[in-house]
């Protein structure tokens, strides 16, 4: 297993209360970290192996009256027939639903297995916050804010129970000081620089997104994904 955690220099859980008012605060300090996780049974891993050409994103869970979980996620690409047979054969979800299509995406409703391996409580558990979620090719990419590193360090423990693995791509404090700071990881800063080496910021543009997909040997999926992400990034912490 590939875990690798970085020595970062803080403190224990910081919890304060708010002008005397009660309220816990983990707002202070933190971190913030970049990670690929990698197992055959997270959710809806059986079915982006098979269409690897797919992209998605969750966009929310809630529970049903039956007491089933249900994730609304979006999928990004262009072939949806795959995926949507990988789907009715998927052992970690159930009753695929299509709720919405657009030319570019569709929106599904799944409810989850018993085998489905989410993760949403492991990182809950510990103080946990998802900021963002995407697939790769390679497994799933999430954005965790931690209170402390000891947080980190307890939900890597988790993983490492439920034979997930962990590598870190990025880690940054997260105190008020330093959430200004760019964090991009090498992915998106490859693509970044390669587009904006070749002309795809230009007006007219001298490459497409498509042609970005070639050139990284990634799906047009992946390049729109990470160009989203990349810049929406730089934006918040232009403007923070």
């Amino acid at each position: 297993m590939a875990d690798r955690l970085v020595s970062l220099d803080l403190s224990a859980d910081v919890d304060r209360d708010v002008d005397g008012a009660g309220v816990r605060s983990q707002a202070e300090g933190g971190i913030v970290a970049q990670l690929r996780l990698r197992h055959p049974d997270l959710v809806l891993r059986p079915s982006l192996r098979r269409a690897p050409e797919i992209t998605v994103e969750p966009d929310y869970w809630t529970g049903g009256d039956s007491g089933r979980t249900f994730l609304f996620f979006t999928a990004y690409g262009a072939e949806f027939d795959g995926f949507e047979r990988a789907l009715e054969i998927d052992p970690t979800v159930a009753d695929p639903v299509l709720t919405d299509r657009y030319p570019d995406r569709r929106v599904y409703r799944v409810a989850l297995t018993d085998r489905a391996i989410t993760l949403v409580e492991a990182t809950a558990a510990v103080g946990g916050r998802l900021r963002t979620c995407s697939s790769s090719r390679e497994g799933w990419q999430f954005q965790l804010r931690f209170p402390s590193r000891d947080a980190l360090v307890a939900f890597n423990a988790r993983c490492r129970e439920l034979d997930v693995s962990v590598t870190v791509e990025h880690l940054r404090l997260a105190d008020g000081e330093r959430e200004g700071v760019v964090s991009l990881t090498e992915k998106q800063q490859e693509l970044l620089a390669v587009a904006y080496e070749e002309g795809y910021f230009d007006v007219p543009r001298r490459i497409s997104q498509d042609e970005l997909a070639d050139r990284l040997d990634v799906s047009k999926s992946a390049v729109s994904q990470r160009l989203r992400r990349a810049i929406a990034e730089l934006c918040a912490s232009s403007f923070s």
